[in-house]
């Protein structure tokens, strides 16, 4: 009986869930079609945005500007780590991580889509000396999280721009 009754849960349970509105995510829908990336090409950021933005499968990236519907102007990330707190012989014990990426959207003509805006991510870590080089490490895993988020923000807001 148990195993008939799980089965009758599932099954009333699946209207409800797209009763209420529910949707896997999915990739952004665009207002373009052909987008220039004007980013530092030597930038993490930069690459990993790219690559979301060609996985969408609706965009080309075009390098040259006048071909494309909007450009997406970066002067590129800024990653800062700054000491938040210390012992008190003077050790660290804890960094503050953060990634500032800024950018802007404009048509080829110069028509500003999107202003220079500006995401900030930050999280604070805690510090060893005993534990140095997993620090290290644990440090680039935390920058990276926080550039896929940051980069994530900016496909979506890439999505409400209106042509």
């Amino acid at each position: 009986m148990p195993p008939r009754r799980a089965l009758l849960l599932a099954a009333a349970t699946a209207p409800l869930l797209s009763a209420c509105g529910f949707q896997l995510r999915r990739a952004p829908e665009f207002a373009f079609r052909r987008i220039a990336l004007a980013l530092p090409a030597a930038s993490s950021l930069a690459v990993e945005l790219r690559r979301q933005l060609e996985g969408t499968g609706r965009l080309e990236i075009v390098a040259d500007q006048s071909k494309a519907e909007v450009v997406l102007e970066s002067p590129g990330e800024q990653r800062e780590r700054t000491v938040v707190s210390v012992t008190a012989t003077g050790e660290v014990r804890e960094f503050q991580l953060r990634i500032r990426f800024r950018f802007r959207l404009r048509t080829p003509e110069g028509r500003e889509l999107l202003p220079m805006s500006e995401i900030l991510r930050q999280i604070d870590q805690s510090y060893s000396e005993s534990a140095a080089l997993s620090k290290e490490q644990e440090a680039l895993m935390l920058y990276q999280n926080m550039q896929s988020d940051i980069v994530q923000q900016v496909m979506r807001r890439l999505a409400t721009v209106k042509i």
